[in-house]
C-alpha cells in the first residue's frame, strides 16, 4: 500500500500523473482530514484541498485510509538534505522524542536505534514501541486485582448476602447468595489495554505489528471488551504492583483519548493520530522548564494563571481569561511567563521586529499587567536561519516599565542536555538584559 510524506505548510501532488496521490484516494484522505476536531469550520484546518494538491496546515501525523496513508510532519532542520530520507527519518526521531517528553515516556535509545525510520511512518514506529513494551510488561505478569462478585452457589463462599438470600432464594434454600472476593484479570487497566490492541490493529498497515497486535490480543482474550465511551479510566490506580504499565496507560491515553487527537472516519473509512504542533510544543517546554527547576525554590505551573481581563461593568462578569503556557513563581509571586509559538522567527538582519507578531506582543502586554511578572519570554523553535546558537535573540523592556520581554529560540532538533540547555539557555539570565530597546 502506498505511503506519501509531507511537511506542515506544504503540498502533496493529487491527480493522475506518477508519483501523485490518485484522486480518488485524495478525497478519501480529505474526507478523513474534515472528520478531526482540528478541522476547524471551513473542514481545512488539517489538509486544504486544492484544485492540484493537498496542503497540509499545523497539524502532523498520520491519516490511514484504504489504499494509502499520508504522513505529515514538523518543520525541523535537522542538518540533512532537504527532501531526503534521511532528513525523514531525522524528523520522525525528533517527533517521537517530543511525544516522549510530552507524554512523560520512557523510549529507551536501544528501542530508538532498532525502529526502521527510514521507512515505517510515525503511527507504526508509535505502535511498534506500544507492543514491544507491553510484551515486556505481560511477560513478567498480567495485573489482577480482587474483585467483588455476587453468585448463586450451592455452599457458601466468602459471605452471605442475607437480603439477596431471603428476597431470592426464599423457597430454594439449596442456592446461597455469596458475595466474594475473587483475584481476576478483568480489570480497568487490562480493559483499557485490550481496547488499545483493537484500535490500532484497525490502524496498523505493517504485517509485523499485525502478527504482534493479534499475539497480544490472544494475551489478553480472557479481558472483557469493552467499547472505548465506556472504559473506566477514573478506576485505574498505578501503584508498586503495576508500575510497568504506566508508561502504557499514558500510551493508551495517547491513541484512544484526545490527548491531542485520535479521530476515525467510521467503518472502513479510514483512521488517524493527529498531534497540533502549537500544542505539542508547548507541553514540551513545559516538560523541560519543569525538569530543569524540580528541587529549586521555584514552582512551575503548566496554562494556569486563569486571570481575567475585563470586567462587565452590567454584571461584574469577568470576561477574556489567559491561560499563560508556562508560569514560573518564586516566593508566592510570578517572576516569569513563558509563552511559546510554534512559528519562524527572523533574524534581526532580515527583520527588526525578528518576525515577532504584533498579536503575541499584545497578548504579552496582558500578562505583564494582570501577573506583575519582571520577565516575560515569548519562545520560539530554533532554525538554521538563526544561526548556530539557541537561546535569546533580543531583549526589550516594557516602556514605562522595568520589565523585560524577551524573544527565545530552543533547538529541538538535538536530544543531548535538554535540561541543562533551557536552564543555561533560556531561564537563567533573567537580571541581565543583553540587548533594550525602548
Amino acid at each position: 500500500m502506498p505511503a506519501y510524506s509531507v511537511r506542515e505548510w506544504e503540498a502533496v501532488p493529487h491527480g493522475d500523473r506518477e508519483g501523485c496521490i490518485p484522486p480518488h484516494l485524495a478525497q478519501r484522505l480529505v474526507a478523513l482530514a474534515k472528520a478531526s476536531p482540528f478541522a476547524g469550520r471551513g473542514g481545512g484546518g488539517v489538509l486544504e484541498d486544492r484544485r492540484h494538491d493537498l496542503r497540509a496546515r499545523g497539524v502532523v501525523g498520520v491519516l490511514a485510509v484504504p489504499g494509502c496513508t499520508l504522513e505529515i510532519l514538523p518543520k525541523i532542520d535537522v542538518g540533512e538534505k532537504e527532501g531526503s530520507a534521511q532528513e525523514t527519518r531525522e524528523i520522525r526521531k525528533r517527533l517521537v522524542h517530543m511525544l516522549a517528553v510530552a507524554l512523560n515516556l520512557k523510549v529507551e535509545t536501544g528501542r530508538m536505534t532498532d525502529l526502521d525510520w527510514q521507512r515505517e511512518t510515525l503511527l507504526e514506529i508509535l505502535i511498534r514501541i506500544f507492543c514491544d513494551k507491553l510484551t515486556e510488561a505481560v511477560r513478567r505478569g498480567m495485573p489482577r486485582r480482587y474483585t467483588l462478585h455476587d453468585d448463586d452457589l450451592p455452599t457458601l463462599r466468602g459471605s452471605l448476602d442475607i437480603p439477596r438470600q431471603f428476597t431470592r432464594h426464599l423457597a430454594n434454600p439449596g442456592r446461597l447468595a455469596c458475595r466474594h472476593d475473587e483475584l481476576s484479570e478483568d480489570i480497568a487497566l487490562n480493559r483499557i489495554m485490550k481496547a488499545t490492541i483493537a484500535h490500532l490493529a484497525g490502524m496498523s498497515r505493517n504485517a509485523t505489528n499485525l502478527q504482534r497486535l493479534r499475539e497480544l490480543a490472544f494475551l489478553y482474550a480472557e479481558v472483557a471488551d469493552v467499547q472505548v465511551p465506556a472504559l473506566r479510566w477514573d478506576d485505574v490506580v498505578i501503584d508498586r504492583t503495576n508500575s510497568a504499565l504506566q508508561e502504557l496507560f499514558g500510551m493508551a491515553q495517547l491513541f484512544l483519548r484526545n490527548r491531542y487527537q485520535t479521530t476515525s472516519a467510521g467503518s472502513g473509512q479510514g483512521s488517524a493520530l493527529l498531534f497540533e504542533m502549537n500544542a505539542l510544543f508547548e507541553e514540551y517546554i513545559g516538560r523541560l522548564v519543569t525538569r530543569a527547576l524540580a528541587g529549586s525554590e521555584s514552582r512551575v505551573t503548566l496554562q494556569g494563571g486563569r486571570l481575567f481581563c475585563l470586567t462587565s461593568l452590567d454584571d461584574d462578569r469577568a470576561v477574556f481569561q489567559t491561560k499563560p503556557d508556562i508560569l514560573i513563581w518564586r516566593a508566592g509571586h510570578v517572576a516569569h511567563v513563558i509563552d511559546t509559538k510554534w512559528k519562524r522567527i527572523s533574524a534581526r538582519i532580515d527583520d527588526p521586529k525578528l518576525g515577532v507578531s504584533q498579536a503575541d506582543v499584545y497578548q504579552m502586554m496582558a500578562y505583564a499587567h494582570l501577573y506583575k511578572a519582571p520577565r516575560l519570554t515569548l519562545l520560539y523553535p530554533h532554525h538554521a536561519g538563526l544561526g548556530d546558537e539557541e537561546g535569546i535573540r533580543a531583549r526589550f523592556r516594557v516602556t514605562g516599565q522595568e520589565t523585560l520581554l524577551e524573544t527565545a529560540s530552543f533547538d529541538i532538533s538535538s536530544g543531548k542536555d535538554l535540561v541543562d540547555r533551557i536552564s543555561n539557555r533560556i531561564l537563567a539570565g533573567s537580571e541581565e538584559s543583553a540587548h533594550v530597546a525602548n
